[in-house]
């Protein structure tokens, strides 16, 4: 991994040797773990429809950014994490269309937010 990178997303434990120790790694993990958690309170009808477009959204965040992590090359490396971001901006708009379909009460404009920001820094790190 780049200097710059590493020393930009350092944890506690010091020096990142896993994508599991990147920060935007864990938030984008958790929010994984919230999509499971929101989706139990979706009507049966969404199971095939927007159930399985949002996990398949929100679970290629992470692992975009796993495959990202592992890359040799600044521009693979950027690519996957592009991928992470578009995924993003997917899981966004199937927060606002379950919110106004009243299946959830909140669009996690926020959660998502930050975390958009945090990629965007990873992104422009690795540009640098």
């Amino acid at each position: 991994m780049e200097p710059e990178v590493s020393k930009m997303v350092q944890t506690s434990r010091g020096k990142i040797t896993h994508f599991t120790d990147l920060v935007v790694w864990q938030e984008a993990h958790a929010l994984v773990l919230e999509v499971y958690a929101l989706i139990e309170k979706f009507p049966e009808r969404e199971k095939f429809a927007l159930v399985q477009q949002l996990i398949r959204a929100s679970v290629s965040i992470p692992a975009n950014i796993a495959e990202g992590f592992r890359r040799r090359t600044k521009p693979e490396k950027i690519r996957f994490y592009n991928i992470a971001q578009a995924s993003l901006a997917e899981v966004t708009y199937f927060f606002i269309l379950a919110k106004d379909l009243k299946y959830i009460t909140s669009d996690h404009r926020e959660q998502i937010d930050l975390l958009d920001k945090k990629l965007t820094r990873l992104i422009q790190s690795i540009q640098k």
